[in-house]
C-alpha cells in the first residue's frame, strides 16, 4: 500500500495536470470503488479543481463550483481518494478509452481549454473515492479518527500519542496515532532510531521517543526526496517509479547483512505484519 511519501509524490506530480481544471464529466465503471457515504460522482461536473493535497494516505482534490452555481445546493467540495493496495491516478489524453482496471474516470477541461481525462486504475479493486462536503466527510470514521501528520509533530504531542503496552511498531502502524506511516517506514524509522520493533510503548523513555520521532521525520523526508518506494505497483502520476527502495536499511532484507553493523538482520511478525530489524543495533 502506498504510504505517506508515495502519496505525497502522487499529489505533487498530479497537481500540474489537474489543478485549475473544470470537471466536465464523470463515469463510474465499478460501483464498489465509490465509498458508500459518497455523493454521486455525477454531481461533480461543473466543479473546478482548486487544489491537490494529502492527509495521511489520502489524496484530496479541493473542489469549487462556478460562480453561477455557488448557491445550487449541497455540492461536493472535496474528492478524497484512497489508493489502498494498487490504486493509481493517471492523467490521460481526451478520448482515450478506459483500460480493464479503470474503476472511474473524470473528463476535465484545463484552464487553457484543453480537454483531458483522469483515470483511477486499480488492479486489486480495493481503492475508494469519496465525493463529500466537510460535514459528510466527518461521518467517515477513518477520516474522523486520523492522527496527526508525523512531519508536523512536536515531541510533546508525539509523546501524548504513544501509550499502552503494545509493541512500538504496532503503534506506528495505527493511523489514529500518526497518519500515513505503514510497514516500510515504521521498519526504517525504528532501525534508524535503534529501537526494537517489539518493545512495548510504555518502556520507551523520553530520549528514545524523541529519537524515534526525529528518525521518522528523517526517513519520510528522504523517501519524499526520492519520490517514494516502488516495490510492486506504485508509480507517480507521471508513471515514474520511486527510488527509495534502493536505500532500505532493513525493510524486506531479512537474513541479509545490516548496513550499520554487518550482522544478519532478523525477521518476525508484529501486529500481523512482516517485520525486519537488527538484533544488535535495535535494543
Amino acid at each position: 500500500m502506498p504510504e505517506l511519501p508515495e502519496v505525497e509524490t502522487v499529489v505533487r506530480t498530479l497537481a500540474p495536470h489537474v489543478q485549475g481544471s473544470r470537471i466536465r464529466g464523470a463515469e463510474v465503471l465499478r460501483a464498489s470503488a465509490v465509498h458508500p457515504l459518497s455523493l454521486p460522482l455525477d454531481s461533480l461536473p461543473g466543479l473546478g479543481i482548486t487544489g491537490v493535497r494529502r492527509r495521511g494516505k489520502l489524496i484530496l482534490l479541493d473542489l469549487a463550483p462556478a460562480a453561477e452555481a455557488a448557491m445550487a445546493g449541497s455540492l461536493p467540495s472535496i474528492l478524497a481518494v484512497h489508493l489502498r493496495m494498487t490504486g493509481r491516478l493517471l492523467p490521460r489524453p481526451a478520448g482515450m478509452a478506459p483500460g480493464p482496471y479503470t474503476r472511474w474516470l473524470l473528463d476535465l477541461e484545463k484552464p487553457d481549454g484543453t480537454p483531458r481525462r483522469l483515470f483511477f486504475d486499480d488492479t486489486r479493486a480495493f481503492g475508494t473515492v469519496f465525493a463529500a462536503t466537510p460535514d459528510l466527510l466527518m461521518q467517515w470514521e477513518f477520516w474522523r479518527s486520523l492522527g496527526p501528520e508525523p512531519l508536523e509533530l512536536k515531541p510533546a504531542a508525539f509523546d501524548r500519542q504513544l501509550s499502552g503496552r503494545r509493541a512500538i511498531k504496532a503503534a506506528l502502524l495505527d493511523q489514529k496515532v500518526v497518519a500515513g506511516v505503514g510497514n516500510i517506514y515504521a521498519d526504517e524509522a525504528l532501525h534508524r532510531a535503534g529501537i526494537d520493533p517489539r518493545r512495548p510503548v510504555a518502556e520507551l523513555g523520553p530520549a528514545e521517543r524523541r529519537r524515534l520521532l526525529a528518525a521518522l521525520k528523517d526517513v519520510l523526508a528522504l523517501a519524499i526526496d526520492q519520490c517514494g518506494s516502488s516495490i510492486r505497483d506504485y508509480r507517480d502520476a507521471d508513471g515514474n517509479a520511486g527510488a527509495f527502495q534502493n536505500s532500505f536499511a532493513v525493510y524486506g532484507r531479512a537474513g541479509e547483512s545490516c548496513r550499520t553493523c554487518g550482522k544478519p538482520l532478523s525477521g518476525c511478525r508484529v501486529a500481523g505484519r512482516a517485520t525486519v530489524f537488527c538484533p544488535r543495533c535495535q535494543r
